[in-house]
């Protein structure tokens, strides 16, 4: 297993922070990128533990579930990446995002457990750098749109 971990201060009240996180049905806020395409097919609101998603990129599609919320503190999230092709295997992933309170706002942790697929090991350190970078990216938009 292999953890990343990126922390991110943002000039917004924690419970605004986390409600722009979890509200998986309007995520306008966070544009396509090559590793991100959107989140579609959102299980009916409200979003809560067991609510289930689909996120595309050029890579794979995620089939994600929310496996526990506690607002404003916590969402983590189960979203195993199906690979292109599929031979390729499936990259087990799991996102958890918190948010403290701290004297200027909140500061969101963002932190995600990969699972990679012994058959990708050559290309591990690619893998988990777009993953890296994608939690940058998320939390750059996240900050932005927040602090508006």
């Amino acid at each position: 297993m292999t953890t990343i971990e990126r922390h991110l201060d943002i000039a917004a009240a924690p419970e605004v922070v986390f409600d722009l996180i979890a509200d998986l049905h309007d995520y306008g806020w966070l544009p396509p990128s090559g590793d991100y395409d959107g989140t579609s097919e959102v299980s009916p609101p409200p979003v809560g533990v067991g609510t289930t998603y689909v996120e595309h990129s050029r890579a794979g599609v995620r089939r994600g579930v929310v496996i526990a919320l506690a607002r404003p503190d916590v969402i983590a999230f189960r979203q195993p990446m199906t690979l292109r092709p599929r031979a390729a295997g499936t990259i087990d992933a799991t996102v958890s995002m918190s948010v403290a309170a701290t004297a200027a706002g909140a500061r969101v942790t963002r932190t995600v457990e990969l699972g990679i697929p012994r058959r990708l090991a050559a290309v591990r350190s690619i893998i988990v750098g777009r993953y890296a970078s994608e939690s940058e990216r998320m939390l750059a938009a996240l900050k932005a749109h927040a602090e508006r």
